[in-house]
């Protein structure tokens, strides 16, 4: 599979890769030998990562939906892509405003629909296939308290890269989304350090530990590798079973 996972050659752009999962994923392509186009808000964090890797940077927030789409046409052209961009609030139901819904969805929702647009619209017309990769979240399939907006914003990507996958796929391009639960970026230690917090997850979870973040950028990679040439439209839970509990 190490063979096959080799992406010397390609160009891949990681939205999202400040930080957490986009992070681990735009250094695990690097090493993996691709050209890592990295797209985020935090200037500094792109900086360093781009000392690290060498990867070419683009400063971006994707609230604004003008400013992410004139962003995906400077990372263009690429080979592949990540949409890893992603924020949240967690307010209760019935205390969710218009503002943070409107938000999540346009940062977890319609920045994806936005670049992954400009991405498909270039390989078309270079009568190239390609693959998408879109990182969501188990609130997907799982309605977890104080997650309302979240949840929504997680389920319309899923619901969104199923019709991706049907009208792209038609022109090669396949797009598939990852679905973590509980992932130990450098935020969520913090928020689930407290055993009272994190028992009743883990207690669903029969693999009895949360995710790293290298674990799920090494789905994501099979997932735009050859590997994986006739995966598509699909929704891949990393979750340590918590759906089969």
């Amino acid at each position: 599979m190490a063979s096959q996972l080799d992406f010397s050659g390609q160009s891949v752009l990681v939205t999202g890769a400040t930080k957490g999962v986009g992070r681990a994923i735009a250094l695990m392509l690097a090493k993996r030998g691709a050209a890592v186009v990295a797209m985020g808000r935090a200037q500094d964090d792109l900086a360093s990562l781009a000392s690290e890797t060498g990867c070419q940077t683009i400063v971006a927030d994707m609230v604004d939906a003008e400013l992410t789409r004139v962003a995906a046409k400077e990372a263009l052209p690429v080979d592949l892509l990540v949409n890893c961009a992603g924020t949240t609030t967690l307010e209760a139901f019935l205390d969710v405003t218009a503002e943070a819904f409107d938000q999540l969805i346009a940062v977890n929702t319609r920045a994806p629909m936005i670049v992954s647009q400009e991405y498909a619209r270039d390989r078309i017309a270079r009568g190239v296939g390609g693959a998408i990769v879109n990182v969501s979240s188990l609130s997907a399939f799982t309605g977890f308290a104080d997650h309302a907006a979240y949840c929504a914003s997680k389920g319309a990507l899923d619901a969104m890269s199923r019709v991706m996958a049907n009208e792209l796929g038609r022109a090669g391009i396949r797009v598939n989304c990852v679905n973590p639960a509980v992932t130990l970026t450098d935020m969520a230690r913090k928020a689930w350090s407290d055993p009272q917090k994190a028992e009743p997850m883990l207690s669903r979870m029969p693999l009895g530990r949360f995710i790293e973040p290298e674990e799920v950028a090494e789905v994501v990679l099979f997932l735009l590798s050859d590997a994986a040439s006739m995966v598509n439209g699909i929704s891949v839970p990393i979750d340590a079973g918590f759906g089969a509990a």
